[in-house]
């Protein structure tokens, strides 16, 4: 007698969101990392263990950026006037705000927070939308914040550099907060529809890479070792922007910049800036 094994069931259709890639993206960079940490060698950077992988997520990212991005960020300068272009990168930067009022209250920066709260309002409500930085024009004062940094003000080190696939550099301690972060981005609240959705991160995408064009340009004219360079100058860039506690120290070992262990430090996206 033979039985037939029974037909499975159809997949449930599920709706194609921009936001799970990048979560997807990160989840499995640090999977492949942490499988790949044996390949360090002795002489690696003490805040580069994971170099090989990262170097081979560099040229995979290069050669997405050579074929795609870059042409299309250059196409979009080349079409879109500029007051267009600002007004696209305040309406992104606007919608930032109220997670960096979040972030910062925090932190315990009661005032910054709620300038942060007040420049989203004014941009909001007076700036079309956010398309018009009135709030700069009134001299309040942006204190962008993210996660990472949250973290690194209580104490949490930042972990190994990592680069993310298409996101870039990035750490341990920043890739982690991806699911959070873009659980509370206002496109994700504000955008039901998936298109308009998936539309608006496109569009961010190939504006945050837009103003990098003339970056990207000098470190590949300036830099012997273009991924040295961009591992070292955001590495410096985080540490810069990392919120202070005094005298508060961590414990980061070897994966932790030696200035962290005075006040914390360093979070991701050289084409997606938080």
């Amino acid at each position: 007698m033979t039985t037939t094994a029974p037909s499975p069931a159809p997949a449930a259709r599920l709706p194609s969101a921009a936001p799970r890639t990048g979560v997807r993206l990160g989840a499995c960079a640090l999977v492949l990392a942490a499988t790949a940490g044996c390949a360090s060698g002795p002489g690696a950077n003490p805040r580069d263990p994971l170099e090989p992988f990262n170097r081979g997520v560099s040229r995979f990212n290069d050669a997405v950026d050579d074929a795609v991005l870059r042409p299309v960020a250059r196409a979009y300068v080349d079409v879109t006037p500029n007051p267009v272009r600002t007004g696209v990168s305040n309406f992104f930067r606007n919608l930032t705000e109220p997670w960096s009022a979040v972030n910062n209250l925090a932190q315990l920066k009661v005032k910054d927070a709620a300038e942060s709260w007040i420049r989203f309002n004014v941009n909001f409500f007076l700036g079309l939308g956010g398309l018009l930085d009135v709030a700069g024009e009134m001299d309040i004062d942006r204190h962008p914040q993210d996660f990472g940094k949250t973290l690194a003000f209580y104490g949490v080190p930042s972990g190994p550099y990592l680069v993310l696939p298409v996101l870039g550099p990035s750490t341990v301690r920043d890739a982690a907060t991806l699911p959070l972060e873009t659980r509370v981005s206002l496109i994700r609240q504000g955008a039901d529809e998936i298109a308009v959705r998936n539309s608006l991160y496109a569009l961010r995408l190939v504006d945050a890479r837009a103003n990098l064009l003339r970056i990207s340009s000098v470190v590949e004219q300036a830099a012997l070792d273009k991924y040295t360079f961009t591992r070292d100058a955001y590495l410096q860039l985080r540490q810069s922007q990392a919120p202070k506690r005094g005298s508060d120290t961590s414990d980061g070992g070897d994966y932790e910049d030696q200035s962290e262990a005075d006040g914390p430090a360093p979070g991701p996206a050289a084409l997606v800036p938080r």
